[in-house]
């Protein structure tokens, strides 16, 4: 712990809380130094040159003199490759059981002593020397991984290793997991160790509470997903290509994985970008479907203080007519910070208050951290300390923390056992009324040293029971701690779609819900920062995510404010946010310009709310975002690859948010096809750059021709369709929501095409074409 970590320590906590904190960072380095094996001496090591190899099921296994290469295809098109007899489970990963090997892939020889496997969408090529090649069916290359090296110590133990690769001169990465410099990724280092920055971020840094070691590259040959399935600390270092004057003359771009351990294994998909994210959700899990209600705009704030305090707040959007559909309760709705408890002066009837919103239309979400204030006579410390459920360190005994409950306690969630009684005390949350739930400070985190983890690297973790230390927990305790909130509420609330959200988690954590900005700078950056977030998470298969509107302490300008509030109204998490330093942030505090474009935003959001509801469902049902790139549909457009400041809402809806101060015009660069504008209805052809009019009371959005989109009108569910361009045809898919529970509602297909001067929807099924089910009204033929 440094002198800058100690100010921001008592800047967010005081003196007390930070003296505490020092004395626990001084433990844990105490704990690490006896409980870690010392390097030492370490043997290098390569693969060495090529023997043999295994013909088997979708590939098979490849031997070097020092090394061998296991390599399937799956059914899917995904391919996996584990050196020195990496499997690819066990995984956290991964949902279920590995798919099964593609018996049309077939292990042969290849040129120059190597192998290859051909499968229908990809072809991977073996060097002699270990080196690895995936190419197109075409035989374009799209990555090369270098032959890998291991650091291995002499005396045993867990090895480091290094993997580096390259990539096409043109190619752009995307993904790592949440960073605020994205979404696309320049050239620079990113820490693969998910960590509370511990003050408010902004774009500059890195890592952030959710890393992932998942790629996306997109290059002018293709686009590919790679995966390398470990969750040890690590960095990784990139660097674009660059295109010379000639053939011959071109930089590759390049990548450099640097892993402190765990096996090195990795998944790779090859395609058009919806096809990658489908095989990944194939492969990590459907995202969850979170209730419709959790798709409308939410309101927290830390220090609401009372019940009387949340009542006037609710009453405020009301007597405003500012739709409201969830409030979220922070720490301070707890008795003394204590997880699963109520302040009974604050919240004297907290049920009686959640069943009264609940008849308006208003859940009540709750906050749940995972460290239990280590103290007996605390139920849920005295509870888990009966089930052995803290995380101990290597003599045994168990790991404290500094939270805001003060010396605390953390459930090993590795550990099923664990993870089954942590899911059994939400019970107590629904009974107080609760509907949804937010998981904060789950990296873990301590106030003894911000951007350090809260456990000793050798503290204990059951690791589903094969046991191993906190330098291979650390990154998924937030997943699994997901996983155990979510499981039991399936199981307490059998009826209901569970919604849960984390600051922390991994690859495969949107099965078990979504994420947020955390604490993101009040300020223009933290806007920008908001965005690339969301767009970063959404290409790493967690396609529900969103900022704290206004950043997370300060305060923004009105100008600043309304800006953030209407871009969060086209992101699926829309929810306004203020830290215990940032005052109030209710719409009408900025005054009455601010209040009344504010409720425009609100009310379109209410009229896009069926559109969302199709999105999430296609997103378990596809694994493609709701917010997409303005490449999605173009990763071949070069100019669309370097466009961070607009975005695809769907297949239907371009948005195109001021992130900018003073700004009441915009440039917005336009994918091929004709779009109109929403607001004036005017026809824009692209792929063309276009400046149109921001003015306060709105950002740009644009609907592509054809589109059918499902909204809800003025009396009722509606479908609205823009007119196709003369002689084209166009369409829409919907899901009517049949509720929160767990019915599978069938999905509706829409195609307009232009008869005349007018447009023709029908809907299109096994029976041929009929009639919409809901009414329809044509826009853009004016």
């Amino acid at each position: 712990m440094d002198g800058r970590d100690l100010v921001r320590s008592v800047r967010g906590i005081g003196s007390g809380r930070a003296a505490r904190g020092v004395r626990a960072a001084w433990r844990r380095r105490r704990i690490d130094a006896a409980g870690l094996p010392r390097r030492g001496a370490e043997r290098a090591r390569v693969p060495g040159r090529v023997e043999d190899a295994r013909p088997g099921p979708g590939g098979g296994v490849i031997r070097f003199s020092r090394s061998e290469l296991r390599i399937t295809v799956a059914v899917n098109g995904a391919v996996f490759w584990g050196w020195d007899g990496a499997e690819p489970q066990p995984s956290y990963a991964l949902a279920g059981s590995c798919p099964e090997p593609d018996p049309r892939a077939v292990l042969e020889p290849d040129t120059d002593g190597g192998w290859r496997v051909v499968a229908e969408r990809v072809t991977v090529v073996v060097s002699r020397h270990g080196a690895v090649d995936v190419c197109t069916p075409g035989g374009v290359v799209l990555r090369r991984e270098l032959p890998p090296r291991w650091w291995e110590p002499v005396g045993g133990g867990p090895g480091r290793w290094l993997q580096r690769s390259e990539v096409a001169a043109d190619a752009r990465f995307f993904g790592l997991g949440g960073r605020a410099s994205g979404p696309r990724l320049r050239d620079g280092s990113y820490r693969l160790w998910n960590t509370d920055p511990g003050d408010a971020f902004g774009p500059g840094d890195d890592p952030l509470y959710v890393t992932m070691p998942v790629q996306l590259v997109v290059a002018d040959a293709g686009t590919h997903l790679i995966f390398h399935d470990t969750t040890w600390d690590g960095t990784v270092v990139l660097r674009e290509g660059e295109e010379g004057a000639g053939s011959g003359h071109d930089r590759a771009g390049h990548c450099e994985l640097r892993m402190d351990g765990g096996p090195l294994r990795c998944w790779v998909m090859v395609g058009a970008p919806s096809r990658v994210l489908h095989t990944w959700a194939a492969l990590t899990g459907a995202p969850a479907l979170p209730p419709s209600w959790a798709l409308g705009h939410h309101h927290a704030r830390r220090g609401f203080g009372g019940e009387q305090e949340l009542r006037r707040i609710v009453a405020g959007y009301q007597e405003r007519d500012l739709p409201l559909d969830a409030v979220h309760l922070d720490i301070d709705h707890y008795d003394d910070h204590q997880v699963f408890t109520v302040d009974r002066e604050r919240f004297p009837k907290l049920p009686v208050l959640a069943e009264e919103l609940r008849r308006d239309g208003i859940r009540l979400v709750s906050i749940v951290d995972p460290a239990v204030k280590a103290v007996a006579g605390n139920a849920v410390h005295d509870s888990g300390a009966a089930v052995d459920a803290f995380v101990r360190d290597a003599s045994g005994r168990p790991v404290r923390g500094v939270v805001w409950a003060g010396e605390s306690v953390y459930p090993d969630f590795t550990d099923p056992r664990v993870r089954a009684w942590w899911g059994g005390l939400y019970e107590e949350r629904l009974a107080q009324g609760f509907a949804g739930f937010w998981h904060d400070m789950n990296e873990p985190v301590s106030f003894n040293a911000f951007g350090e983890p809260t456990l000793p690297r050798s503290a204990r973790h059951a690791l589903e029971g094969r046991g191993g230390d906190h330098r291979e927990a650390h990154n998924v305790y937030g997943l699994c701690m997901a996983r155990a909130g979510y499981e039991g509420l399936r199981e307490l609330a059998p009826d209901e779609r569970p919604f849960l959200f984390s600051r922390s988690g991994w690859a495969g954590m949107q099965r078990y819900g979504g994420t947020w900005s955390g604490a993101v700078a009040t300020g223009w950056a933290g806007l920008r920062a908001s965005l690339s977030l969301v767009l970063g998470l959404g290409l790493c298969g967690v396609p529900y995510s969103g900022p704290g509107i206004g950043g997370f302490d300060g305060s923004p300008s009105p100008e600043l404010y309304l800006r953030w509030f209407q871009l969060g109204a086209y992101l699926p998490l829309f929810r306004t946010h203020a830290g215990l330093r940032a005052g109030r942030r209710e719409p009408w505090e900025f005054g009455p310009e601010v209040l009344e474009h504010a409720r425009a935003a609100l009310r379109e959001r209410r009229r896009l709310l069926p559109y969302f509801v199709t999105l999430a469902h296609l997103a378990r049902r596809t694994g493609a975002p709701y917010v997409r790139p303005v490449w999605w549909g173009a990763p071949e457009d070069r100019a669309l690859r370097d466009c961070e400041d607009a975005f695809l809402l769907g297949d239907g809806l371009l948005v195109a948010p001021v992130l900018e101060p003073g700004a009441d015009r915009r440039t917005v660069r336009l994918p091929r096809g004709r779009w109109y504008d929403t607001a004036t209805e005017r026809a824009y052809e692209g792929p063309a750059q276009v400046v149109v009019a921001a003015p306060p009371g709105r950002i740009p959005v644009f609907a592509r021709a054809g589109a059918v989109l499902p909204v809800r009108g003025d009396e009722g569910p509606e479908l609205e369709a823009w007119a196709p361009a003369p002689g084209r045809t166009g369409g829409g898919l919907v899901v009517p929501d049949a509720g929160d529970g767990w019915e599978e509602p069938e999905l509706e297909r829409y195609v307009a095409r232009r008869q005349g001067g007018s447009v023709l929807v029908t809907r299109e099924g096994e029976d041929g074409s009929s009639a919409p089910s809901w009414p329809v009204r044509v826009r853009g033929l004016g």
